[in-house]
């Protein structure tokens, strides 16, 4: 789990897109431990390679999951929190029978999403609000 240190390539462009993603078991009960917490990272893992996606950092809490991935174009965070909700509430409710006993469902509804860039917000809209200021390059012209 390692940082790429260049934009990845499509047939449609380049992109670089993190996504930090937490989501808590039900109700928050501490359930996320031991061979449970140690299976649930196997399977995050193997979602993320299923999808050609990188695990930059997973932290597995008792009673909820930090997730940085960096992901493709095409995938909302939406997309990305059910994919690794869904796989993993499946199996481990499977694999692990006291989880289908004390909890309706594993995870909570609700999930947190961020994006993560590799340059700060105000630096972008730095860059925007100051086009018109940089000189333009031979090759280019003015839009009028």
């Amino acid at each position: 789990m390692s940082a790429p240190k260049k934009a990845r390539r499509f047939s449609g462009g380049v992109y670089d897109l993190g996504l930090h993603v937490v989501w808590c078991s039900k109700y928050r009960r501490p359930v996320l431990d031991g061979r449970v917490a140690e299976r649930l990272r196997e399977l995050i893992e193997q979602k993320a390679d299923e999808r050609g996606w990188q695990i930059m950092a997973l932290d597995v809490l008792p009673d909820h999951v930090h997730l940085f991935v960096k992901h493709d174009p095409k995938a909302s965070a939406l997309h990305v929190a059910n994919q690794f909700k869904g796989l993993t509430s499946r199996v481990l409710r499977e694999e692990f029978p006291h989880l289908k006993s004390r909890l309706p469902t594993l995870w909570s509804s609700s999930y947190f999403a961020a994006s993560v860039g590799a340059v700060s917000a105000k630096t972008v809209q730095q860059y925007i609000d100051t086009q018109w200021e940089r000189p333009l390059k031979e090759d280019q012209e003015a839009i009028p």
